[in-house]
C-alpha cells in the first residue's frame, strides 16, 4: 500500500474491521513494517467508554496505539516514518469533538485552521495513511440546524479527504467496494 487510503460507511459496517485487514496485510509485507492507530474518540459517557474498550480488545496484536481526539496534522506528522502506516479511527469523532465539544463553545476558526493543516500534511507524509469515517448524508435531513451543519462538514470532509487519497472503499453490511479516487476527482 503506497497511497492514502479512505473507508466510509454507516455505523456498524465494517468500517474498523476493514482498515484492520489492511494495516494486518501491510504488516505482513515486511517484518520492517509498523501500524500506529491514531485514535480520535473521547470516553464521556460509559456506553462511549465500552465501544473505545471493544475496539481496543478486538484491535490485531502489533498495533501501536495513540490518541488524537483534536490534533490530527501534529499526530499524524509525529509518527510518520517509512515504513509505518498510520489508520486514522475514525474522522466523524475527530469533527465531532471539535463541533461538538462536551464543554463549551465549538471554534469553528480553529477546526477549519487544524482541518487545512490536516489536509496540507497529507502529500508530505512519509506514511501511507488509513482513514476511516462515517458516511451520514444518506438519510433524512435532520430538523436542527446544528446536526444539518454537521452532516454537511462531515460530507465536506470526507471529500475532501477522499481527494488526496488513492483508493476510496464504500462499506456495506460487511463488504467492502473499493476503487481508485480517478486524477478528475483530485
Amino acid at each position: 500500500m503506497s497511497e492514502h487510503h479512505l473507508i466510509v460507511g454507516g455505523q456498524r459496517s465494517g468500517k474498523s474491521r476493514q482498515a484492520e485487514r489492511l494495516a494486518q496485510a501491510w504488516l505482513r509485507q515486511s517484518g520492517a513494517h509498523s501500524v500506529t492507530v491514531v485514535a480520535t474518540a473521547l470516553a464521556f459517557d460509559d456506553e462511549m467508554r465500552d465501544r473505545i474498550q471493544r475496539h481496543q480488545q478486538e484491535r490485531p496484536v502489533g498495533m501501536a496505539t495513540i490518541e488524537a481526539p483534536l490534533h490530527l496534522a501534529e499526530a499524524l506528522r509525529a509518527q510518520a516514518s517509512p515504513g509505518r502506516l498510520l489508520l486514522v479511527d475514525c474522522m466523524t469523532l475527530w469533527l465531532t469533538n471539535w463541533l461538538m465539544p462536551a464543554e463549551g463553545q465549538a471554534d469553528l476558526a480553529a477546526w477549519r485552521a487544524e482541518r487545512e493543516a490536516m489536509l496540507a500534511a497529507l502529500p508530505h507524509l512519509p506514511s501511507p495513511v488509513v482513514f476511516v469515517s462515517n458516511e451520514v448524508g444518506w438519510g433524512i435531513v435532520p430538523m436542527s440546524r446544528e446536526v444539518r451543519a454537521f452532516v454537511d462538514e462531515l460530507g465536506w470532509l470526507n471529500q475532501a479527504v477522499a481527494q488526496r487519497c488513492g483508493l476510496l472503499t464504500l462499506m456495506v453490511a460487511g463488504q467492502a467496494w473499493t476503487r481508485p479516487v480517478t486524477p478528475h476527482e483530485k
